[in-house]
């Protein structure tokens, strides 16, 4: 009701200029309910950048966390003529802004005359209206605007819900990858929201680590790098480490990577080996696991290929890994490893209603209820990616093994035509 008291209209856009925090999640889903249009913007952009987008999406009101981002809007508000409203989360108070209390208080005033009203404006938002604009960057120009339905994002959440089981109200998430970006938007705030799930934003990336213990999530989203940086820790310790315990480690790791593979594979472990699992996972394995917090059943890894010597290193300890693949024109999730189907060097197979095809040239093409409205104000891009039969064109090349799983092999801009035709990938070269 507090937008609403600001002027803010079904399909009026909101910009949210912000860091992971409760109040980025309070006023997406205020967004939502007013049946206007979210408009993330990344905290780290210059104010160049910032009224790009405000002006490109005709931004009405612009929620800003800090005094550092409310000064980037302020900076630039009298070069866009759309935006009637700043917002803020935090003080000190400035000039020609509202605070987020007082927006609040608006709402309150405006909730007590009509008690009906949030339903009726809720009622108002179609499945295949906009839902949010995300800008993604570009190689060259300007940043384009994915446009993305609620229909988009529902269907991503329920695929999602049926490719990763049973989790709910006894879970916790840790988050700490840019809510600005569709991945975390959808996998860790609204599937977690969906299913109960208790979400903890980070502080910073930088104490991630120390988060993860104090916290002890279960569930976690996270791009490699995370990964990759947790890995080399560890063998950084164990370096350091006597020549005895090296070899435990290396003995206990060589166990668990047979466990991880008989449980790809769907074999279980006979006798010996889950005796010599225990062993090892009570030597080794659950001392790595307690620096995560001990309860971690679920890694998600998305928006990077992920080395399958690390997924195979974090199965082998028990962390298991499920790697996926998409990108924001596709809600963003098309496939993904399952914690009963996985392939390690494989994103997975696709999700449910998601159809996925690989054109003659090797590029992977998606079509289904995931697939983008097209870019905002660029037809010409949206005519680029979008072909006649809606079959979105990822710029990515990849196959689809006999078992259905896709996997990436390189980007087609990155591949290399010899003079005699022959197409070399040179991603696994």
């Amino acid at each position: 009701m507090g937008l609403r008291a600001l002027g803010v209209e079904k399909g009026d856009r909101v910009a949210l200029l912000a860091e992971n925090r409760p109040e980025w999640a309070y006023v997406d889903l205020a967004t939502l309910c007013a049946a206007a249009v979210d408009v993330p913007i990344y905290p780290n952009l210059p104010p160049a950048q910032v009224l790009y987008v405000l002006n490109d999406s005709q931004a009405k009101v612009a929620f800003a966390s800090t005094a550092a981002q409310v000064k980037k809007v302020l900076e630039v508000r009298a070069k866009a003529p759309h935006l009637e409203h700043v917002v803020r989360f935090d003080d000190p108070p400035q000039e020609g802004t509202l605070s987020l209390d007082e927006v609040r208080a608006r709402g309150r005033e405006a909730l007590a005359a009509d008690r009906d009203a949030v339903k009726r404006r809720a009622a108002e938002a179609a499945p295949e209206d906009l839902a949010t604009l995300i800008y993604t960057s570009g190689t060259t120009g300007d940043p384009k605007g994915v446009m993305l339905t609620h229909d988009n994002i529902v269907s991503n959440v329920h695929g999602a819900l049926a490719a990763f089981g049973d989790f709910g109200p006894s879970d916790v998430a840790l988050s700490f990858l840019p809510l600005c970006h569709i991945f975390e938007r959808m996998g860790g705030h609204y599937l977690m929201l969906q299913q109960g799930v208790t979400i903890a934003y980070a502080e910073s990336v930088e104490k991630v680590p120390a988060n993860m213990v104090e916290v002890r999530p279960t569930l976690m989203l996270s791009v490699p790098r995370l990964y990759e940086k947790m890995y080399a820790r560890v063998r950084e310790k164990v370096a350091a480490d006597s020549a005895l315990k090296q070899r435990i480690f290396r003995w206990a790791l060589g166990v668990g990577r047979e466990v991880f593979h008989g449980r790809v594979e769907h074999r279980p472990p006979g006798v010996g080996l889950r005796a010599r699992h225990a062993l090892a996972d009570r030597l080794v394995f659950a001392k790595i696991r307690e620096r995560t917090g001990g309860r971690l059943r679920l890694f998600v890894s998305g928006g990077a290929p992920l080395a399958r010597e690390i997924g195979e290193f974090f199965g082998a300890v028990g962390l298991i890994i499920l790697e996926g693949y998409g990108l924001t024109e596709t809600s963003p999730v098309i496939a993904v490893n399952r914690p009963d189907r996985m392939k390690p060097g494989s994103v997975g197979p696709p999700l449910q209603n998601v159809e996925v095809k690989i054109a003659e040239d090797g590029e992977i093409l998606t079509r289904g209820p995931h697939v983008m409205q097209g870019y905002y104000h660029k037809p010409e891009a949206t005519a680029d990616a979008l072909d006649r039969d809606r079959w979105f064109h990822t710029g990515d090349v990849g196959i689809i093994d006999a078992e259905g799983f896709l996997v990436i092999t390189d980007r087609k801009k990155d591949i290399i035509v010899t003079s005699g035709g022959k197409k070399i990938a040179p991603q696994p070269i």
